[in-house]
């Protein structure tokens, strides 16, 4: 079966969390603890400028003993972020954040930002979809009635 990243995977509906790129690391990292999320979305005039990850911030500012507090979300971002649309599949979106080693991608259509799907969102998926595929092909080698007594 085929699984599109909307519905399938994430509702399209979900609750964007964003700052602006001039936020600075210590409020992205508040959103995320606060959400109990690994990224958001770093928003400037209703376009995508980037994204911020746990690992942005652990990489980009802990290991390198930058103050939290004066650092802005735009020196720790992925700017320009690999995107994909909502009608892109599950499958296709698992391969590329294996090749780009992503965890979070942003979801895309028209310049609209309609969510953001991580890499457990896809697991969730994969799992559901190979339960189903497991599923009919028991029922198709044991048959619907088999081992029940007529």
């Amino acid at each position: 079966m085929k699984r599109n990243i909307i519905p399938d995977v994430i509702s399209g509906d979900q609750a964007l969390c964003s700052v602006p790129s001039s936020a600075s690391a210590k409020a992205a990292a508040d959103l995320m603890a606060e959400r109990h999320i690994g990224a958001v979305l770093v928003i400037d005039h209703g376009e995508l400028a980037g994204i911020v990850t746990e690992r942005d911030i652990v990489t980009r500012l802990v290991a390198l003993g930058r103050n939290p507090d004066d650092v802005a979300v735009s020196s720790i971002m992925t700017a320009q972020p690999t995107t994909v649309a909502p009608d892109d599949t599950a499958a296709h979106a698992l391969e590329t954040m294996r090749l780009g080693r992503y965890r979070h991608l942003p979801v895309i259509r028209d310049s609209e930002i309609c969510g953001i799907v991580s890499i457990r969102d896809l697991f969730e998926a994969v799992k559901d979809n190979l339960e189903e595929q497991l599923h009919d092909v028991e029922s198709f080698i044991q048959g619907e009635h088999y081992g029940s007594v007529a």
